[in-house]
Parts: C-alpha cells; sequence; structure tokens
C-alpha cells in the first residue's frame, strides 16, 4: 500500500527547538506565493506554474519533514511535522489559498505537457479541499498505522553515516512526547465526537504500543540505527550517541509511550464505537462516496461497484472449477480450500525459510522482466520481514518505497508472523504484485522518470498504483510461473481476494453487511486462512474505499491492453505498451486511458508511414 502526498504527508509534530527556524521559512515560503498570485514581475502562465510547483516542493519540506526523509530530501530531519489542531487547521487554509491561486492559471496557454502537470496539480489540490469537509485527523490511529508505527518506520528510514545524521535521529527521539501529546488531543477529540475507529479493529493496538516498551532500549526498533554504527565514526562519538540515545528512550520515549498505551487500553478503546460502517459516522455516507471517488479516480456509485464485484467473484471461481479438475483433485471447493489451508507441504516452519523463498522467486522474477518492458529501473530493492511490533495486525505483505538521492533501496516486507497461515501457493503471486513487475517496478520508474514534477514523481493515484500490482500479478504466466495447479490456483484466490474487497467494502460501509458477514463471504470465495481473511476485513473496515482500487485498476489495465492489442494487430509491442503504460507516473484512470488511446493512433500512424515507405520506394532500392 502506497500513500499519495502532496499537502498532506505523515503529521507529526514540531519540535520547540527548530519553531524560530520554522516561522521564518514559513514566512518567507508565504511571501514567494504571495509574489506568484500577484504575478509580480509580469510572468507567463509556464513560468507562474513553474514557481508555484517549486514553492510546494519546499511547502512539503518544510511542513512534512518525514516525506523529506522517505524522498531523500536531508532538510528537516532533526523535527517531526506538526499535527495539532491549530496546525490543522492552518494547513487548510494553506490548501484553499493553494487552489485558488492555480486555478487563477490560464491553462490554455500552457503546452501539452504542462497541461498535464496543471491538471493533476489542481485535482490533488481539490481531492486535498474534499477532505476537508470530514473530520479524519481524528482517526489517527489504528491497528495498520498512527503514531505508534509511524514513528519507528520513519526512524529506520533515516540516513546514519555520519554524526550530524545521529544528533538528527536523537533530536527526533526527544520530540516523542510532543509526538504522543499532539495524537492523544486528536484521540480524544474524536471520542468525544464519537469518530473513532471501529472497536473490534484496535484490540491489538495497546499491544503494538506495549511491544516498542522493551526492557533494553537498544532492542527497539526505534534504536536500530545505534546498533551498528559506521566504522569510521570515532569510538568515542560513538559510546556518546549510544549513550544519548539510551537517555532519550528513558527519558522521552518510555514515558510517552506508557502514557499512550495506558490512554488505549484504559480509556479508547473500551470507548471506541460498536459499529463498523463509515456512514454510521457524521456525514459518513457522503465521506464514503468521496473516498470511494478519490481511491478509484472513477464516479462509480457504491452499489455498482458491489454488482461488478459480484460478476468477478463469479467469473473467477468458474477458472477455480477449471483449476481443480485439472489438477485431478478428488472433491468438492469447500474440500479443497481445506486442502490448500490446512496440508503441512504448502507452509514452512522457519520463517527464515519463508523470507529466502520469496527471495528466490524474486531472483527468477528479475530476468523475465526483459521480455514485458523496454525501460527498467536502476533502484534495488529487497525481501525484508514485517517488524515484530506490528505483525500480528498488519496484512499479509506491503512495500515501501526507496530513494536513490538517499542510497535507499525499494523494501517488499513479508509476514512472518503464525506460519501456519502463510502457504506456499500464494508466494508467487504475492512477490509479483509487491516486487517486480509490481509495485517496485512500477514506483520506481516513476521516481527516476526525468522531466516529471515531483508531486508526480512521488505521489499517484491509488487505482493506478493499486491496479498496477494486481495486474502484474496477471503477467506471472508470461513470466515463467505458475506452472503447477497450486500456484496457478493461488493466483485466481489473489484475484478472488480483490474481487471480494469490491462487495465486502461496498457491502460494510454502505449497503448494512456486518463484519461477520463479510468474513463469511471471504471465507465462502477464497481459501486464504482465517486469520489473514480477520485481517484483511479489518484492514477495510479502517481504510474505507482503498481497497476498492485494485480491482477497478486492474480491470482497466487489462481492458486497454486488449484495446491496444485489438486496434494494432500484429503491430502490438508489450514492452512499448508496458512503456507506454508507466511512462508518465500513476495518473487517474481517465487521463490514463486518454493518453493510451493517443499512443495507439501514434503507433497506427508510424505503422502505416513505414508501409507506405516499404511500398512506395525508389527504383531500385532494396527492400
Amino acid at each position: 500500500m502506497m500513500r499519495r502526498f502532496l499537502l498532506c504527508s505523515l503529521l507529526l509534530p514540531i519540535t520547540p527547538m527548530a519553531l524560530a527556524d520554522y516561522a521564518a521559512e514559513r514566512e518567507t515560503l508565504l511571501e514567494r506565493e504571495s509574489a506568484i498570485a500577484r504575478n509580480a514581475d509580469d510572468s507567463s502562465a509556464s513560468e507562474r506554474l513553474q514557481a508555484l510547483t517549486d514553492l510546494y516542493y519546499d511547502y512539503a519540506m518544510l511542513e512534512f519533514p518525514t516525506f523529506a526523509t522517505y524522498i531523500g530530501d536531508p532538510r528537516g530531519q532533526d523535527r517531526w511535522g506538526d499535527n495539532s489542531l491549530e496546525a490543522i487547521e492552518r494547513r487548510e487554509e494553506d490548501t484553499v489559498r493553494a487552489l485558488e491561486i492555480v486555478q487563477s492559471l490560464d491553462r490554455e496557454a500552457l503546452e501539452s505537457d504542462e497541461r498535464l502537470n496543471y491538471d493533476l496539480l489542481l485535482r490533488q489540490l481539490e481531492d486535498s479541499e474534499d477532505q476537508q469537509r470530514f473530520p479524519g485527523e481524528y482517526l489517527a490511529v489504528d491497528q495498520l498505522g498512527g503514531v505508534q508505527q509511524n514513528l519507528a518506520q520513519i526512524l529506520t528510514l533515516m540516513p546514519a553515516t555520519n554524526v550530524r545524521e545521529y544528533e538528527s535521529i536523537l533530536a527526533r527521539l526527544r520530540g516523542v512526547p510532543q509526538a504522543v501529546d499532539q495524537t492523544l488531543v486528536l484521540l480524544e477529540e474524536g471520542l468525544e465526537r464519537g469518530i473513532t475507529p471501529p472497536a473490534v479493529t484496535l484490540r491489538d493496538v495497546p499491544q503494538q504500543v506495549q511491544n516498542l516498551l522493551v526492557e533494553d532500549p537498544f532492542a527497539s526498533p526505534m534504536l536500530a540505527a545505534f546498533g551498528d554504527m559506521p566504522e569510521e565514526m570515532p569510538q568515542a562519538e560513538q559510546e556518546r550517541l549510544r549513550k544519548a540515545a539510551g537517555q532519550a528512550f528513558e527519558a522521552q520515549v518510555r514515558p510517552a509511550f506508557s502514557k499512550l498505551q495506558a490512554y488505549l487500553a484504559e480509556t479508547y478503546v473500551p470507548q471506541a464505537r460498536r459499529s463498523i460502517a463509515m456512514k454510521d459516522l457524521p456525514d459518513g455516507q457522503d465521506w464514503y462516496a468521496m473516498l470511494v471517488r478519490q481511491m478509484t479516480t472513477t464516479d462509480m456509485h457504491p452499489q455498482a461497484i458491489h454488482e461488478l464485484g459480484m460478476s468477478e467473484v463469479r467469473r473467477i471461481r468458474a477458472e477455480m472449477d477449471e483449476v481443480i479438475e485439472a489438477s485431478g483433485f478428488d472433491g468438492s471447493f469447500e474440500e479443497f480450500k481445506t486442502f490448500l489451508r490446512t496440508d503441512p507441504q504448502f507452509f514452512f516452519e522457519d520463517a527464515a525459510e519463508l523470507l529466502e523463498s520469496y527471495r528466490d522467486i524474486a531472483k527468477r522474477a528479475d530476468p523475465e522482466l526483459i521480455k514485458l518492458f523496454g525501460h527498467l529501473p536502476r533502484l534495488p530493492y529487497g525481501v525484508v520481514a514485517v517488524p515484530e511490533y506490528a505483525e500480528k495486525s498488519q496484512t499479509t505483505a506491503y512495500y515501501q518505497g526507496g530513494s536513490l538521492e538517499a542510497g535507499r533501496p525499494g523494501q517488499f516486507f513479508a509476514n512472518t508472523y503464525a506460519l501456519d497461515t502463510r502457504p506456499k501457493w500464494e508466494m508467487e503471486a504475492l512477490t509479483l504484485h509487491e516486487a517486480v513487475p509490481g509495485h517496485h517496478l512500477q514506483i520506481a520508474i516513476q521516481q527516476e522518470l526525468e522531466g516529471l514534477p515531483w508531486f508526480r514523481r512521488f505521489g499517484g493515484f491509488t487505482a493506478f498504483v493499486e491496479g498496477w500490482g494486481l495486474y502484474a500479478e496477471s503477467l506471472g504466466g508470461e513470466m515463467g510461473f505458475y506452472t503447477d495447479p497450486y500456484a496457478r490456483f493461488g493466483q485466481l484466490t489473489y484475484e478472488m481476494w480483490r474481487a471480494i474487497r469490491l462487495v465486502v467494502d461496498t457491502g460494510m460501509h454502505s449497503l448494512g453487511w456486518s463484519r461477520q458477514q463479510a468474513i463469511d463471504f471471504f471465507k465462502e470465495n477464497a481459501a486464504k486462512a482465517e486469520h489473514d481473511i480477520i485481517v484483511e476485513i479489518d484492514r477495510y473496515i479502517v481504510s474505507p474505499g482503498q481497497a476498492l482500487a485494485y480491482k477497478i485498476g486492474e480491470l482497466k489495465f487489462k481492458e486497454l491492453r486488449e484495446r491496444a492489442r485489438s486496434e494494432l494487430g500484429e503491430d502490438f509491442d508489450i514492452r512499448a505498451f508496458h512503456d507506454a503504460v508507466l511512462g508518465s507516473g500513476a495518473l487517474p484512470l481517465h487521463v490514463l486511458e486518454t493518453r493510451i488511446m493517443e499512443w495507439i493512433a501514434s503507433q497506427q500512424r508510424a505503422a502505416s508511414q513505414a508501409a507506405s515507405g516499404h511500398n512506395h520506394q525508389p527504383a531500385g532500392s532494396t527492400p
């Protein structure tokens, strides 16, 4: 799962020591913005758009230093962002003002590529303004994210090669109490307004926090950088920094997380709402509709998505039955699912073996990419385990983008918790989704595209990103995977999983389905383990609409591929098609469709010109 950043990011508090510098830099940015709005230097529309793009990058680095960590920008690494109620209101005002300025530009005076940049910047600002109608900031903690996970994640991403970078890590460790305090304010406000995640999904969150309160500070993932320090760093400096880290953990980190754990366990979780549907929140029906629209980049109604999901479930189920029959299994669909869920041959007994098998699949996938893609990324990737403190409630796997600027590879995180729920037959599809040709390939290519503005290199749209991940799974057959019936059934199980999402997400949040009804529907139609199913259903409950993006996007990619193949015939080149799809970064689906139709037309013109040149050669020329 990847997040989109523009005027929103991991919102964490700003440390007091940096407030003066922050205020001065913010004032400078506001003055720059005002000058662009007034067009003080009589710039062209193109020049103003570029000036705004540069300005909003600097704004993002100032307001969201954790985003700067993610993309490898060195600014602000000694502080968090500000997540106070005042700062949230201030940023909302910033968004409204930015939207008005961008709308004031003369779009028709821009070149074609600039118009696309303008349209995407405008759309992301409009989406941000739409989100302001709904108090999502009060949903600050759930089982998949929040201060108890984000802080540790960011600290592990921070560069740690010299004393200055270690001092930045120390500054952020010392800023943990304010991060927790601001989170507590949001949680308490949400509790008073009845805006919380459902209590059933929060059951493991207090323990997630407790898992961070390790006896030995240096066993904490938050202090991982201090365990293996650079050899070239003087020993005295290493000892000083380690001592300071241990002191920061005991004096700031431990008390802050102890307070958070107690509040969650004793107050927040017991009083959190018992309903699961987003429609049960204030303005919840409109809130869900907004999320559906933004996540899918379509105007599809939840009922239409629900019906599409049911249709896809029926189609995939028929393919599953064919695979079962071809496998020679003598039994019903239910018996085959039980076989896949319980037979020891399908499970590892050691977490290291599971990870090594994922790495082996990735190594087999890498050399096959050249058959399907003309352009490949430079950024490498690795396969690592989901951190122990979060693994119980975390999904089966996820991808975390890397950064060429920071010298950090992409990472495919595989969950090694409860090995008897991690079957071998799902591993090929999962690797192709999270690593290559899925998330790593698409996101790394996007980050390396030259000429794209920053918000397109590092942002995107969920329907494209997750739709591509699911589409990538379907490429496995062309890459030499899914050669045995169990792996093929695993691929279909993963496609079924995403079709089920269309049904249960809309079912729970819009159509009155219960949590148990969603779990039962999932179990009835897919062979995934019950633990995975429960984790997934709870994920859809706390991330309404996000799960719809996968199937909606995948179907669009398949539709466009078939249209290109049909219209180009023998001139269709799968490598060129994939390069065209990925060559502009993640786009709204209707924009992607327009660009691919333009690409098809250009390919037809090129083929026609080539044929014309071939048929009208000068006398004596050689064909």
